[in-house]
């Protein structure tokens, strides 16, 4: 079979543009403070032990720079620097980093190590574990929108309608780097073989499943079936990794649909079988039908297939308005979800629809984390 080279930039469907049409033009990132994140641990660092945690506010700083710095700063490798997530670069953010240092205490003179970059030390605990990717709750979003699209009056609609029924859980275009060449490179590189050396993050795998993901989602958008699940499809719980199969679609199993409680699901391409049967099985495949070497090349390079929801729930919703008239937007997303996903489906802007972004800003987004399946 011929495969059909990925498009870029895509054109996956917005869920609003139907009922409301498509969203005005905005802007939501003129500057850092305009994109506020602060990490979710979901537990607090036990206050004894041989890693360091340090809570850091960064501005213009990917995270990746943030752990190299504090290695440097505490002499240490590299790799004895852990965080659970990759935290967007043009933003203020907030969030964990972990630096092992058995039987050595917290250098006392560590601000001033770190002192003239964008960062700011605001707190340090002790704990008995580094810290790992994916390991935290979620992320709380603040962030200000700017331009024509304040004044439009279906923009609390639209935001109303998103709270209420969820949002579609894209992959965000920082996933597939600036012209999508994370994905170019992924399709050129799993066409011939896989090698950890040419991709010893995973990046350009990520984008490949991330892409194909996203095709699974806009097909299911088009068909109007990516918020509510299908007979025989596997079904995530919400804010959980938990999955199960519907052997038959009731009402109950309808109502917790709509009321968030449960998220259809879509495959991250890789090896193994997927659990889903009949309509749910095609509803998988057919869409990748034109990418089936895409596909091949990412079970030859050993990806494990992986499911991720189609939707995600709002937490803690706010818009409000501030006195220059912008909006800002508040939200929770768990991991591994994006906010620009969000916001694609509020405001028109071009890298929103995957286009270049003006700011150059090319922060990439982690790796797959493996989704538990159980019962």
């Amino acid at each position: 079979m011929t495969e059909t080279p990925p498009v870029w930039p895509p054109h996956w469907p917005r869920v609003l543009d139907a009922r409301f049409g498509p969203p005005r033009p905005g802007a939501y990132r003129a500057c850092p403070e305009d994109f506020q994140v602060e990490e979710i641990l979901g537990f607090s660092p036990e206050g004894e032990g041989e890693h360091l945690w340090l809570w850091i506010e960064k501005r213009g700083m990917t995270s990746d720079t943030v752990a190299r710095a504090l290695a440097r700063a505490c002499e240490v490798s590299p790799r004895s620097v852990g965080y659970a997530g990759l935290k967007d670069r043009v933003a203020v953010t907030r969030q964990w980093f972990s630096v092992h240092l058995p039987g050595r205490a917290t250098p006392d003179d560590l601000p001033s190590r770190l002192a003239g970059q964008s960062l700011a030390l605001l707190e340090t605990r002790r704990h008995p574990r580094k810290l790992k990717r994916g390991v935290h709750r979620g992320n709380r979003f603040h962030l200000r929108l700017t331009g024509d699209v304040t004044a439009m009056p279906g923009l609390d609609e639209r935001w109303s309608w998103l709270c209420r029924h969820g949002v579609p859980n894209y992959f965000g275009p920082q996933r597939f780097g600036p012209d999508g060449r994370n994905l170019h490179r992924a399709a050129s590189l799993l066409a011939r073989v896989w090698r950890k050396r040419d991709d010893p993050q995973g990046m350009l795998l990520s984008a490949a499943r991330s892409y194909l993901f996203n095709v699974q989602l806009a097909a299911r958008i088009e068909q109007g079936t990516w918020d509510s699940p299908l007979e025989g499809e596997a079904v995530i719980l919400d804010g959980s990794s938990s999955q199960f199969v519907i052997e038959r679609l009731d009402d109950e199993l309808r109502d917790r649909a709509a009321r968030l409680d449960i998220h259809p699901s879509g495959v991250l391409w890789g090896r193994g079988e997927s659990v889903a049967r009949q309509e749910a099985l095609a509803s998988e495949r057919d869409p990748l039908a034109a990418h089936q070497p895409l596909c091949e090349g990412l079970v030859r390079a050993g990806a494990r297939l992986a499911r991720r929801p189609l939707r995600l729930r709002l937490a803690a919703p706010g818009l409000e308005r501030d006195a220059e008239g912008a909006v800002w937007l508040s939200f929770e997303l768990p991991p591994g979800a994006y906010a620009t996903s969000v916001l694609r489906e509020l405001i028109d802007h071009p890298t929103l629809n995957f286009q270049p972004s003006p700011s150059g800003d090319d922060e990439r987004g982690a790796p797959d984390a493996p989704t538990a399946a159980v019962q």
